[in-house]
């Protein structure tokens, strides 16, 4: 069931399900290449640091054997020993504490990253479940890394056996020179021994990194269904999707029937289009459409229009091109500067011409380019 279900998965994973892995503390890892690099660092370190740390291990050595009649009679003697040798034992330590500290904190990063995770320091106690456990054991991973360990076992054992075929004699001399001597001699054959073993597990971490690179991709990989279901989570169900966007028509609307009162003129089709525009000459540069609509909502336009005095003209081409090519809250375009500005002189003379108890003028007839009305070019 599990080899048919990892068959089904066959699309590359989202963006959303690798980082969902990375914060449960999912991520590629390769504990031969951790190993790798901790062990050349820590053999490096020792190999470079070998003569520096004779020094010190021989001082640790006069610090035991020879003090002055003064110092073993004073009180101090065990503390200022301690102290003394505990220094010297640090700066042996601590070039190759450093070096491991470093390769273990590069070996994660160079592979997956840093990351840490919280969900993966919580118990699992499924993990305790011994069917679950040899089915794991038997299953392409398990397999995969019990040839790794075989491969390990056996790369190790050959190279130790040619190491101490080859290094026999060098091995032999270490007991029997002076001791300093001899220390030193052992110091540089386990270091180089241990670089030759981070070599061999450098090449096995190489390959094991590669591995688990692609491993952790098809286990990430989805299914068909899994990228729709996500894609739906992400994008909404389409009756979500629509009934959002009523309600955030509805809202417009709301505030755009709000905001209608402050116009200075409502442009109609007559019937079919209504643009309401408002103009202040101290704050505007150009007038701009606080309100527009077709049908059923120019309907309201105008009735509100008419509930608050606005003063409404008929001029069908440019209700149309306004409609067409400006939104609310924006100032109209240059193109319409003159056709609009007839407009609202004709509203001001009206409103002089009623102050004055005269006749009105006649309702301008606005030259629009017909480009200007877009898909409204023949309502």
């Amino acid at each position: 069931m599990a080899d048919q279900e990892q068959e089904d998965r066959t699309e590359q994973p989202s963006e959303k399900r690798i980082r969902e892995a990375r914060e449960k503390g999912d991520v590629p890892r390769s504990r031969d290449l951790s190993g790798a690099l901790v062990t050349l660092g820590a053999m490096s370190a020792l190999v470079s640091t070998g003569p520096s740390a004779m020094e010190h291990m021989r001082t640790i050595y006069r610090l035991g054997l020879s003090y002055s009649r003064d110092a073993l009679f004073s009180g101090n003697l065990a503390g200022h020993a301690f102290y003394s040798a505990a220094h010297e034992a640090i700066a042996i330590v601590a070039p190759v504490a450093a070096a491991t500290v470093l390769a273990a904190v590069a070996a994660p990063t160079l592979l997956g990253g840093l990351n840490f995770s919280a969900e993966a320091l919580q118990p699992k106690f499924e993990r305790l479940d011994p069917i679950s456990g040899l089915g794991k054991i038997f299953a392409m991973r398990g397999l995969v890394e019990l040839g790794k360990s075989l491969l390990k076992l056996v790369l190790i054992g050959a190279a130790l056996v040619i190491l101490m075929r080859n290094w026999q004699p060098e091995m032999m001399q270490t007991g029997r020179g002076v001791v300093g001597v001899g220390i030193a001699q052992s110091i540089s054959l386990l270091g180089r021994a241990g670089l030759v073993f981070g070599v061999i597990l450098a090449l096995l971490g190489g390959v094991d990194a590669l591995w688990q690179r692609f491993d952790y991709g098809r286990r990430q990989r989805m299914t068909k269904q899994e990228l729709r279901d996500e894609h739906k989570e992400q994008e909404g169900s389409p009756e979500l999707k629509g009934r959002i966007r009523q309600v955030q028509q509805q809202m417009s609307r709301r505030r755009m029937m709000q905001e209608l009162p402050k116009a200075d003129v409502v442009i109609t089709n007559p019937t079919h289009f209504a643009v309401a525009l408002q103009y202040d000459d101290g704050r505007m540069r150009a007038p701009k459409v606080i309100a527009k609509g077709v049908d059923v909502l120019a309907l309201q336009i105008r009735h509100v229009a008419a509930g608050h005095r606005i003063p409404t003209v008929e001029a069908p081409p440019l209700a149309r091109a306004l409609y067409a090519t400006t939104d609310i809250g924006r100032e109209v375009p240059a193109a319409l500067y003159v056709a609009v500005a007839q407009v609202l002189a004709y509203v001001y003379q009206v409103k002089q011409a009623l102050a004055h108890g005269v006749s009105p003028p006649e309702p301008p007839r606005p030259d629009v380019d017909p480009e200007l009305m877009g898909p409204y070019r023949d309502n």
